[in-house]
């Protein structure tokens, strides 16, 4: 199943950086893609169906250590 979550950050800068961290992503193989100009990020990933997937709750904790919200 796709999920897609959005993240907004204070800058364009802090999300090209988020974006950045999550190009060799060890967690799972996730897309991303800027948008509203510049300052959200949109992330794109393949929810593993064979028990909990913990990759929105980590997203949610490096988008924080970023001070970006989900929106």
């Amino acid at each position: 199943m796709k999920t897609e979550i959005r993240y907004r950050f204070e800058s364009s800068q802090v999300a090209n950086r988020f974006v950045h961290v999550l190009k060799d992503w060890p967690i799972s193989d996730v897309k991303t893609r800027l948008f509203n100009g510049g300052d959200s990020v949109k992330v794109t990933y393949e929810y593993d169906e064979s028990g909990f997937d913990y990759t929105s709750a980590v997203l949610d904790d490096l988008a924080e250590q970023h001070d970006g919200k989900e929106v």
